[in-house]
């Protein structure tokens, strides 16, 4: 208990499942949490539980503008799961699974990130997937390619230090089920 004492996190997709359960999680361990959804309902809920909640949709690049404050910890948690194979797959559900699961990590660490290098030491972590990432999975084409996504903004590290001179802590892939992390190695 008391390992985020001090800290403020933003979680996306605090509203349910995975986002929920870290954003209350975070709260146990003392973090002030930032918990944000599209679903005020969700919202309601959760500060009624004692968190401080925020309207945002994480594919609208004014709503995130809106939301960027000083936070030692990001997580990006929304996403959508597709599923289909590649024929499956129309135009339009690879745009918004596009969007919401890769494009939003980007626009979110790049909403954010000046703020952390400037505050100093933090932690971005964007939720990613074994499908994909590390083994396949029947039905969820889309879904796949948009998680090994995740796995290469991580891995490609450099845009987030951008020739600042300092990176977050930790960068890093929640992968569920899995005990590994790509992180980003100290600045120098």
């Amino acid at each position: 208990m008391g390992r985020l004492n001090g800290k403020t996190a933003l979680v996306t997709a605090a509203g349910q499942g995975i986002g929920r359960a870290s954003a209350l999680a975070m709260a146990r361990e003392g973090a002030r949490v930032i918990a944000t959804d599209v679903n005020r309902e969700a919202l309601a809920e959760l500060a009624a539980e004692g968190l401080e909640t925020l309207h945002l949709d994480v594919r609208d690049a004014v709503s995130v503008a809106a939301v960027v404050q000083p936070v030692d910890i990001l997580f990006n948690c929304a996403g959508f799961v597709a599923a289909g194979t590649i024929l499956d797959c129309d135009e339009d559900q690879w745009d918004f699974s596009i969007d919401l699961n890769l494009t939003a990590m980007h626009r979110m660490c790049r909403a954010f990130l000046p703020g952390m290098l400037a505050q100093g030491p933090g932690s971005i972590i964007n939720m990613a997937s074994a499908v994909g990432s590390l083994i396949g999975a029947p039905n969820r084409y889309v879904y796949g390619v948009t998680k090994a996504g995740v796995i290469g903004l991580i891995a490609a590290g450099e845009p987030f230090g951008g020739g600042l001179g300092a990176c977050p802590d930790d960068l890093c892939a929640a992968i569920p089920g899995f005990r590994t992390a790509l992180t980003l190695p100290e600045a120098t």
